[in-house]
């Protein structure tokens, strides 16, 4: 297989497949909408055997100077275990060094062992210092 990976988001109905597909939360069409318009950074993964389609995807989102998050990094069940996340985080990585000021905060949360691919890019645990916190809003 062969795969390219752009600096793009992908539509929203996709981006919804791809991460209730990739075990992500599921998000409603409005949310998806809204999110990824706003998106500081987001990059694709393209299979291009199979008519450039998205296969794979991450993003930045933030305020673009002193907080920033890596989210959405998702790359289909029968793709994974090549590389693509690992090429999806050095692209965004790129990004971060090349766009955002030096005192800006990046952070994720690590789902499962993904924490040894984001080590590589130099993201460490905040624990005991800080204890990451999430809340769901039910009411949109």
């Amino acid at each position: 297989m062969t795969y390219k990976a752009l600096y793009d988001s992908p539509t929203v109905e996709k981006y919804r497949f791809l991460i209730e597909t990739c075990g992500l939360f599921p998000k409603s069409e409005k949310a998806a909408t809204i999110a990824l318009k706003n998106s500081l950074c987001s990059v694709v993964v393209l299979d291009t055997d199979s008519k450039n389609e998205v296969i794979g995807m991450g993003r930045l989102v933030g305020d673009g100077g002193c907080h920033c998050q890596i989210v959405d990094i998702c790359v289909l069940p029968e793709h994974q275990k090549r590389g693509l996340g690992k090429l999806i985080m050095t692209m965004l990585n790129d990004f971060i060094e090349r766009e955002l000021p030096s005192s800006c905060y990046v952070n994720l949360i690590a789902d499962g062992n993904a924490y040894d691919l984001y080590a590589k890019y130099g993201f460490e645990p905040v624990w005991p210092k800080s204890r990451g916190m999430g809340k769901v809003v039910k009411n949109y």
